[in-house]
């Protein structure tokens, strides 16, 4: 994009970053009726009537010149079929500025959520969506000054997007704040590069390579919990545990020794703090950091930028070691032929350097390397940071677990076997049902790369609906470039799908359920995972898109089965040898707090005392 007319579409968009407008300045015609749900000034609009003309200057509503300015060629939507513009992105803009300040009718159906938005930046922006669907549904609009997001809290929704028309909607706005930080890795990349990576790296995940995994999982669980050994008073074992899941993945993906857990390390950091840069450019409207000169003038980018050198000198260094030893092979070989049990390097990295027929380019393992760095790292540390967080207030249900671990390791050591890890049922429902309370992530986010028509949603029947939304179904036509949030906090945290749903209770995934009042959700059959081959946890297909902490449909993270087995290996290591209790700035559950990069973190750490445990 040129800087100038960069510069156009930043000042354009700043003229509007602010929560929309009070009703005052509203234009009276345009609101059919208007409902305070809750007292607190937060609005829901109902627009009616076509519009159509800009106002003159003291005239409330839009500029004399806006027709104008939307007949310049930069600002034309693109064709059906073809590849998203700047124009398409723009035409949401100006439908989103016309149905707020100019008296047009919604584009898109969807209720608008509108008020105060200031809450949805502090680092809890899930929170803040989860409250909205309480009031507005399960399918509605909020916008950011300009810049919306069709937000969607319902299951039969995500499965649409997710798996049904999954080719009609792309990584969009997630594929551009992520391209500085993951390039072309399996996340954000087209979806030509992610056919050809996907089909080279899900090879490497094969059964010989995940045994011997779990053994390194096991070893780095003993680091852990001998050094614990050692450590007085409060520990923060949220850092604890992001270091145990650094010290993994750089084992295993690309044979690195970080040994974070026995020091501190900035790597740690600089992927927390790459995450948070993330969040921050997609709730952004205009993509400042891409200004010539931002990346050295403001200070979070300077800081950005030093992160990500870190990070990028730690993987150049892995790949061009990989390279100097490469051995091609072809994939069966690779699967079948390898010792990995003995092998010194049988790191990820290792595979695919050594596959025959996949071969990348330095800089496409560098964006596949950084991908698996950050996103697995992140969603192992938290999940078990949450699930000791609840453990600790759940003390029938810790017991309950230590008698399962008792008995499955009898030695006191981590698991270090599939088997072992397989007999470990509610240790692994356990850090299921973290990743339902604690998705990581608690959003995705997607792109309509056409128009679309969602199907109908049905509107709970719930006192915190205002009246003419209440049991009416919500049709949402999709416009093209339109951006979407998947609610997956909001979903597993539905009293739609999950009785209870703010209880933590890892039994509930050994019973099924089916809610009558839910016509279009299928309900939760556990019979659809416990029996299968190599399923470890309650997926998407057994839950109907009610539980997905993986994601869903094609683009479904392909390192599930590795990050389960990582979570129990630990967990139960951890469970199995000390007691807890939370201690220090968290002394209390309520001190802990919520932030988000892109999971769902502690605001303040999870400060614990840690001592062996009293058998």
């Amino acid at each position: 994009m040129a800087p100038l007319r960069l510069l156009a579409l930043a000042a354009t968009a700043a003229a509007f970053v602010l929560p929309a407008p009070k009703p005052s300045t509203i234009l009276r015609s345009q609101v059919e009726d208007k409902v305070d749900a809750k007292g607190d000034g937060t609005m829901l609009y109902n627009v009616k009537g076509p519009t159509n003309t800009a106002k003159s200057d003291d005239e409330e509503g839009l500029p004399w010149w806006w027709d104008g300015f939307w007949a310049l060629p930069f600002t034309e939507s693109g064709k059906p079929g073809t590849e998203l513009k700047l124009g398409d992105t723009m035409r949401i803009f100006k439908s989103n500025i016309e149905q707020i300040y100019g008296d047009a009718p919604s584009a898109d159906g969807a209720p608008l959520a509108e008020g105060d938005i200031s809450g949805l930046a502090d680092g809890t922006l899930y929170l803040g969506l989860h409250e909205y669907a309480r009031r507005f549904g399960p399918a509605y609009k909020l916008c950011f000054g300009p810049k919306s997001f069709i937000v969607l809290s319902d299951a039969s929704l995500a499965r649409y997007v997710l798996a049904t028309n999954n080719k009609g909607y792309n990584k969009g706005v997630l594929a551009e704040i992520l391209e500085d930080i993951m390039g072309k890795g399996l996340i954000p990349a087209d979806p030509v590069t992610w056919t050809s990576r996907r089909r080279a790296i899900v090879p490497a995940f094969h059964k010989r390579w995940l045994q011997r995994m779990i053994s390194m999982f096991a070893l780095k669980v003993d680091v852990l919990n001998d050094d614990l050994k050692t450590t007085s008073g409060p520990v923060d074992l949220e850092e604890r545990f992001g270091s145990l899941a650094l010290d993994i993945i750089g084992s295993a993906v690309f044979n690195y020794e970080f040994d974070s857990t026995l020091k501190p390390s900035k790597v740690v950091q600089a992927a927390i703090d790459t995450l948070r840069e993330a969040e921050h450019r997609s709730m952004t409207p205009a993509p400042y950091w891409k200004i010539p000169g931002a990346m050295q003038l403001v200070p979070r980018q300077r800081a950005f930028t030093a992160n990500m050198n870190l990070l990028n000198d730690q993987l150049n260094n892995a790949i061009a070691g990989a390279f100097e030893d490469r051995v091609e092979m072809d994939t069966e070989d690779l699967q079948e032929n390898m010792d990995y049990e003995t092998m010194e390097n049988p790191s990820l990295l290792r595979f695919l350097v050594d596959q025959r027929g996949e071969e990348a380019t330095g800089t496409q393992l560098r964006d596949d390397l950084m991908t698996m760095l950050i996103a697995g790292h992140e969603t192992t540390a938290s999940a078990l940071t949450w699930c000791v967080f609840e453990l600790a207030q759940n003390p029938g249900l810790l017991a309950e677990l230590r008698e399962e671990l008792d008995k499955v390791l009898p030695d006191g050591k981590a698991p270090a076997t599939r088997e072992q890890i397989e007999a470990l049922q509610l240790t692994r429902l356990t850090v299921a049902e973290s990743l339902r309370m604690y998705p990581q992530p608690p959003l995705l986010i997607r792109r309509a790369v056409d128009d679309d028509s969602l199907p109908a949603a049905r509107m709970p029947d719930s006192e915190d609906l205002s009246d003419d939304l209440r049991n009416n179904d919500v049709e949402v036509k999709m416009q093209r470039a339109s951006d979407v949030f998947i609610a997956v906090y909001s979903i597993h945290r539905s009293p739609r799908y999950w009785p209870e749903p703010d209880k933590f209770d890892p039994h509930r995934w050994l019973k099924p359920y089916k809610n009558p009042d839910e016509p279009n959700w299928a309900g939760y059959d556990p019979d659809k995972w416990m029996g299968s081959i190599g399923t470890l946890y309650p997926t998407e297909t057994a839950t109907d898109f009610a539980f997905m902490p993986f994601g869903g449909g094609a683009r479904k993270c392909v390192g599930d089965q590795f990050a389960m087995m990582e979570a129990t290996v630990a967990l139960a290591g951890f469970l199995r040898n000390y007691d807890f209790e939370f201690a220090g700035k968290t002394d209390t559950p309520d001190k802990v707090g919520t932030n988000t990069g892109a999971t769902i973190h502690t605001r303040n750490g999870l400060w614990m005392t840690v001592t062996e445990r009293s058998k």
